[in-house]
């Protein structure tokens, strides 16, 4: 698998916009999301002889999430580089977040709260982005528990089910009348990812390892 990206298309460089989405568990067992949104302009493109980037929006947001419900308990908005001065008088308005759980329906969530006039769009960007990290934190978070609690088959199984439902119609892969559904639904024991069976060879170990993370 490789993960160098092709070269960047020849002509002169416009906008350059980052997203950048960290989760961490937390000491009490939280889940925290961090996430960033920083469009910038590149240097001399407004200003000549300007050596430097130009950063025209930067903003932070950080979610606490109970865990593994995923709702939202805090919530934190930084709105540092904004085109306008009462740009960040909407960060208080986005406290409607608390409550709302991050996994199924957050994105029409946050349309119907936030679209158009009642919020930035930016904002609403970064937090669509920063959904699926929760999500694909899951297993992560299991996975560095220092101190697991043993469960029964039948507990584990309803725990992976549980888990997995938050995947359901989210794409093709899990459509929930697809094949991925259907193997979860009958018990079956799914694939370790690409991604992980790539390590796991170029460690010289197993792909069946991946089973003992919890994945």
């Amino acid at each position: 698998m490789s993960t160098t990206l092709p070269p960047a298309p020849k002509g002169t460089l416009l906008h350059h916009r980052t997203y950048d989405v960290e989760a961490y568990k937390a000491d009490d067992g939280r889940l925290i999301l961090r996430g960033s949104l920083h469009d910038q302009k590149p240097p001399g493109i407004y200003f000549d002889d300007d050596p430097e980037p130009l950063s025209v929006h930067l903003m932070v947001v950080e979610l606490t999430l109970a865990f593994p419900a995923l709702e939202i308990e805090k919530v934190d908005v930084l709105m540092d580089v904004t085109p306008h001065r009462g740009c960040s008088t909407i960060e208080q308005r986005y406290q409607q977040l608390v409550g709302l759980s991050i996994a199924r329906g957050f994105s029409r969530k946050v349309k119907d709260l936030f679209g158009g006039p009642s919020g930035c769009t930016h904002i609403g960007a970064l937090l669509q982005a920063m959904a699926p990290v929760a999500i694909q934190s899951m297993w992560s978070m299991r996975a560095v528990d220092e101190t697991p609690v043993a469960l029964t088959p039948e507990e584990q199984d309803e725990q992976r089910r549980r888990a997995m439902a938050f995947n359901a119609d989210t794409c093709h892969i899990w459509a929930r009348d697809g094949e991925q559904m259907a193997r979860i639904e009958a018990g079956d024991e799914l694939e370790p990812p690409v991604w992980a069976v790539e390590r796991l060879e170029k460690l010289g170990r197993p792909a069946d390892e991946w089973f003992k993370t919890g994945g």
